[in-house]
């Protein structure tokens, strides 16, 4: 009876115990913001893109899937896609990646790619979505040039650039680096947010990651085949969320939304400022304590 007594009471001990940890964390993880309460899955995973890919996530990386990043969307005043996505990012937050797959078929890659032509595009876009960004109380944003012209990789079909634009209230600068990889029945689109200041050292590390990357059987390009549904529009289009391509069917403001959504990712300075006490927790999460 006594052992039985015993055993209950070291019970309830290691239940209160297990509640004031838990008690804890959970006061630190408000304390460190609404970020670090996502339901982060931490590397080394395999991190599950929709139905279409998959994406390796080592050590020293996390993982969010479709319903954390949609709340990671709205605590950073990203827009809704109207699409699933799924966020990647070092555990220090140095950036942070979204990926999206937009089912519009194969994309032809014989387009040649006018750099000029295709900023003019995208200003003309950037200044009719401030005046959606007005009506929400946001920031505005001014397109002031490439950082990186866009690119096309003919070896893993994938269209690379990235655009300096400066908040008009802010001050602040954002360059967001965009990559669309293309598969047999649409592409995977990746905005990466960083700071413009480490924006190399952002791109490379998230180049790190790009061999983990893997459509599914079926779905990569090379796998086309005669009767498979193909793109209305090319690489530029992609570059310009569609819009250009869009436009003239449904009108310029349906493919403001397009643009908005698809393009610019924002408050990563936000992100940045939750400082060491964020990345602990992180380090908890790998440790074995992950947060949802």
């Amino acid at each position: 009876m006594r052992h039985y007594t015993g055993l209950l009471a070291g019970i309830f001990l290691l239940f209160i115990a297990g509640s004031a940890v838990a008690q804890t964390d959970e006061a630190q993880a408000e304390e460190q913001g609404p970020f670090a309460q996502l339901p982060w899955e931490f590397g080394p995973t395999t991190g599950t893109l929709g139905e279409r890919a998959t994406i390796d996530v080592p050590e020293g990386y996390a993982f969010l899937d479709a319903e954390g990043a949609t709340r990671f969307n709205e605590i950073a005043e990203n827009p809704p896609t109207g699409v699933n996505e799924y966020i990647v990012a070092p555990t220090d937050l140095r950036w942070v990646a979204f990926f999206s797959f937009n089912e519009v078929g194969y994309v032809k890659d014989d387009e040649k790619l006018d750099p000029d032509d295709i900023l003019s595009s995208i200003r003309e876009g950037t200044e009719a979505s401030n005046i959606e960004r007005e009506k929400r109380g946001w920031d505005t944003m001014k397109i002031l040039g490439w950082s990186f012209k866009p690119q096309y990789d003919e070896q893993i079909n994938a269209l690379e650039w990235a655009i300096l634009a400066q908040m008009d209230h802010g001050g602040g600068q954002l360059i967001n680096y965009n990559t669309r990889l293309l598969g047999r029945r649409g592409v995977m689109e990746v905005v990466l947010v960083a700071d413009p200041q480490t924006l190399d050292a952002s791109i490379a590390s998230f180049k790190e990651l790009v061999p983990g990357y893997e459509f599914g059987a079926g779905e990569k390009y090379a796998e086309f085949r005669e009767g498979d549904h193909v793109a209305e529009y090319g690489l530029a289009a992609l570059i310009t969320g569609g819009a250009a391509a869009v436009a003239a069917k449904k009108g310029w403001l349906a493919a403001i939304g397009v643009f908005l959504v698809k393009i610019w990712k924002l408050l990563l300075i936000g992100l940045l400022g939750v400082g060491a006490a964020f990345r602990k927790f992180f380090k908890r999460g790998q440790d074995g304590n992950p947060k949802s």
